[in-house]
This record gives C-alpha cells, sequence and structure tokens, in this order.
C-alpha cells in the first residue's frame, strides 16, 4: 500500500492506494503526526509515502514518514514518467506536473488539457508524445471575489455561492454574476483554443470548484477530481521500480 500526501494552499489531501486503487481518502485544515499514526494503525500494510507541497509543512511529519516508510517528497528533481519541458521546472507547482502524469496514463496517445479549479484556476498540457509543455494560471473563484473587495473602497466582500441568473439585480448579485460567469467564459474560451489548436483533444476537470462547471460537460470533457492525488501514487510506484 501506498499513502499519498497533497498539501495545497487550502486544505491537506491524504489519500491510501492499494496499487492504483484509491482505498481511502482523507482531508484535513492541518495534518498532524497523531492523525499519521492513526491512519497507519488502520492501514498497517502501507510500505511507502509520497509528499507533494505548495507550502511550508511541518519537519516532524518529514521525519515521520521517513522513519516508518520508503518515502519520497516531489520536487523539480524527481523522475516522472513524461518529458517535462517546463522551462522553469523549479517554479513549477508540484501539483500540476501530478495532474498531468496523472493524464497521461489514464488517457495515452492523447493531447490532453487538464483544468485545476481551486484557489486558481490552472491549465495544464500534455501532448500525445508525453511531453509536458506547460500552460496557464489564472485567478479562482473565490479570489476573485476577494480582489474586487480588496481593490476598490466600495464593492462589499461576497461570498460564493452559486447561482441561476444572468443579470444581477444588487450590487451583490452583480458581482457573484461577473465572478461566476466570467470564470466560466474563461474556461469555456480556454477549451475552445485548445480544441483550434490541438486535434484528439481529451480535456480533464478536476479541483475543488470543478463541480461548478458539471452540466456543461460534453464529449472528451471528463470530471476526475482527485487527479492529483492519482499522479503522485504513479510518481511513487515509478521511483519505487527504478530503485
Amino acid at each position: 500500500m501506498n499513502l499519498v500526501i497533497d498539501f495545497g494552499n487550502t486544505f491537506t489531501k491524504l489519500a491510501v492506494f492499494e496499487k492504483n486503487d484509491m482505498i481511502a481518502y482523507f482531508q484535513f485544515d492541518q495534518l498532524t503526526v497523531k492523525q499519521l499514526m492513526e491512519i497507519g494503525i488502520k492501514y498497517p500494510s502501507i510500505k511507502s509515502a509520497i509528499i507533494s507541497s505548495v507550502v511550508d509543512y511541518s519537519v516532524e511529519i518529514k521525519h515521520f514518514l521517513e522513519k516508518k516508510y520508503t518515502f519520497f517528497e516531489l520536487g523539480s528533481d524527481t523522475p516522472v514518467p513524461v518529458v517535462n519541458k517546463y522551462r522553469s521546472p523549479k517554479t513549477l507547482g508540484k501539483d500540476r506536473i501530478a495532474a498531468v502524469v496523472a493524464a497521461s496514463s489514464l488517457y495515452p496517445d492523447q493531447n490532453i488539457l487538464v483544468i485545476d479549479a481551486g484557489s486558481c484556476i490552472t491549465y495544464d498540457f500534455i501532448n500525445d508524445k508525453k511531453e509536458y509543455l506547460g500552460g496557464s494560471i489564472s485567478p479562482g473563484l473565490r479570489m476573485r471575489l476577494r480582489a474586487m473587495h480588496a481593490f476598490t473602497k466600495k464593492l462589499p466582500l461576497v461570498d460564493f455561492k452559486k447561482i441561476d441568473y444572468f443579470i444581477g439585480s444588487t450590487t451583490e448579485e452583480s458581482i457573484l454574476s461577473g465572478a461566476y460567469h466570467g470564470w466560466i467564459s474563461e474556461i469555456e474560451g480556454i477549451i475552445g483554443d485548445y480544441r483550434n489548436n490541438y486535434e484528439n483533444l481529451t480535456i480533464i476537470l478536476s479541483g475543488g470548484d470543478y463541480i461548478y462547471f458539471d452540466k456543461r460537460l460534453k464529449n472528451n470533457i471528463f470530471a476526475l477530481p482527485n487527479i492529483v492525488m492519482v499522479g503522485l501514487n504513479i510518481i511513487l510506484e515509478f521511483n519505487e521500480n527504478k530503485k
């Protein structure tokens, strides 16, 4: 069994894999060694672990994993089963490379656009030769709402909620409409640009906010909310097999 941990900007996600199958999933506001110990007791067959982190995390957690398991920490020099053509690999988000690794494994010999809708929206493209070329990053839904409040003098801070109207009849409704429909239009526009440039294109939606796009799913668009976890497990297995 493998233990996969992803320290994100908002939550820490943890999964237990039996080969390619995710058999358990957890989400924490703040992961502790005690919680890891409890998971280890519940799943005593775990032998290996991998961490991906875009934030600083407790050194005690790293030391615990190093002592208990065969441990890997995903970095820019970690071998992966794709060709990374990103020109600044040290600045590349680890979740982004994990996502395209999973996409390439799940949909071989295809051009793939992975859209991860979280704190930011990331767009990552890997071609049918398993070459990761890069992508783009833009503000997520809640970041757009916070920015409108922070960079103006009078616009209120509005909590996001899914809406079913296009024209806002109050300031709060107008802010929600602008953030939501602007977000949707951006995603659809970028998908259209990639489809105009690449044949045999598969699109994968992931991240906590992908559900707000679910009714617009069409052919060759798939929702895979845990694609980063799947990719981290593939990277872990790939490095285990190289040893």
